[in-house]
């Protein structure tokens, strides 16, 4: 029992999937602000060349 217990603490392959996990949501949650940002930039453009042509 005691060697089971040792060798479940030792174990590490959980932790690296969770680590990638992390990672993963970080880089998403930073495309969807870089996208969100230029979307609202592009829109505005739109909308100031639409004026215009009117």
């Amino acid at each position: 029992m005691r060697r089971l217990l040792a060798r479940f603490v030792d174990d590490e392959c959980g932790a690296t999937a969770i680590e990638y996990c992390i990672i993963a949501a970080g880089i998403s949650i930073v495309i969807v602000s870089a996208v969100s940002g230029i979307g609202t930039a592009l829109s505005g453009k739109f909308t100031d060349v639409s004026t215009s042509i009117k």
